[in-house]
């Protein structure tokens, strides 16, 4: 059983549907002993780093998560959820991460060049790298949906996939049994719900 992290923030049910579309059991909820007792977590999220983390912190769902991934349950960080999962993000100040995946959160603008649309926002063709679980059935140059304003900088061994948006940007992450997706699965059609499959069956 998947886990969908409720904590105020998150695209949930459209994430639910997409596990139901695929056949797999998948509940959203802000029970941490549910969260406990789950096969695996995916961490939502819409909206500012600084809120999110605020209501992760202040549920305590926040260290339910660290634990659970420090413990090896495999974690799926989406959009915002992705970010989370970072050291530190610099959007509109300072604030710290789960601190899961080394790396910082950075502002698109001043990073792509001048005239790109911010957001990035649309598809994208994914360039993988190297192998990751979560990529066992997608192929090189497949597209996802993105729509983001800040983007994740993070040692290349953690970076699983870029896209091109006048600069590379960092499109996935991965350290251990923690991964991450800027772009929405759940939005990004038959690629998306492979790669949610793959996650399911990452053990």
């Amino acid at each position: 059983m998947i886990s969908i992290v409720d904590y105020g923030v998150g695209n949930l049910f459209s994430l639910k549907s997409s596990f139901d579309a695929i056949g797999e059991e998948a509940i959203v909820t802000g029970d941490p002993e549910v969260i406990r007792s789950s096969d695996k977590i995916v961490l939502p999220g819409v909206g500012a780093f600084r809120d999110a983390i605020a209501k992760l912190s202040s549920s305590g769902l926040g260290d339910v998560v660290i634990s659970e991934a420090k413990s090896g349950k495999p974690l799926l960080g989406i959009c915002l959820g992705m970010q989370l999962l970072l050291d530190k993000s610099y959007e509109f100040g300072e604030y710290e991460g789960l601190g899961l995946v080394p790396g910082v959160v950075r502002p698109l603008e001043g990073y792509i060049p001048e005239g790109l649309k911010i957001p990035q926002m649309g598809w994208n063709a994914l360039q993988l790298k190297g192998s990751c679980p979560v990529f066992a059935d997608t192929k090189n140059g497949e597209h996802v949906y993105f729509v983001h304003s800040y983007w994740c900088d993070c040692p290349e061994k953690y970076v699983s996939a870029v896209c091109e948006y006048g600069a590379e940007v960092t499109a996935a992450v991965m350290n251990g049994n923690v991964y991450g997706c800027q772009f929405h699965p759940e939005k990004s059609g038959p690629v998306g719900l492979r790669i949610l499959k793959a996650f399911c069956k990452e053990l």
